[in-house]
């Protein structure tokens, strides 16, 4: 049986990152380099994924990512508390505008 190609070279997956993010499709990149264009698709995920670019496909939130959003939720209800309560201000300030204004001293 064969011996399977060999790994690409680390240097040779970063260079094709680079092009990628540079702007180069990877189709246009597998043609010009003989390789394959999802190896390069592959190769730009994992690297996106460890630079945290892009969070992992698992789709599952890091530790940080659910504290940021328990955090926003939190802040969310709040502002929206706050705003009921100034719309219902407001309201009421609108009714009982003419009870609340006092004459002017002459």
């Amino acid at each position: 049986m064969p011996n399977p190609k060999p790994p690409y070279p680390a240097q040779f997956r970063e260079q094709m990152v680079e092009l990628v993010h540079a702007g180069k499709k990877p189709a246009e990149l597998a043609k010009e380099f003989g390789c394959h264009a999802t190896s390069i698709l592959s190769w730009v995920r994992l690297a996106d994924e460890a630079s945290g670019v892009v969070p992992p496909q698992s789709g599952a939130l890091s530790a940080a990512e659910r504290q940021e959003l328990i955090e926003l939720r939190r802040k969310l209800r709040q502002v929206q508390m706050e705003r009921d309560i100034l719309a219902k201000a407001t309201a009421w300030f609108a009714n009982n505008g003419d009870k609340t204004s006092t004459p002017s001293t002459r």
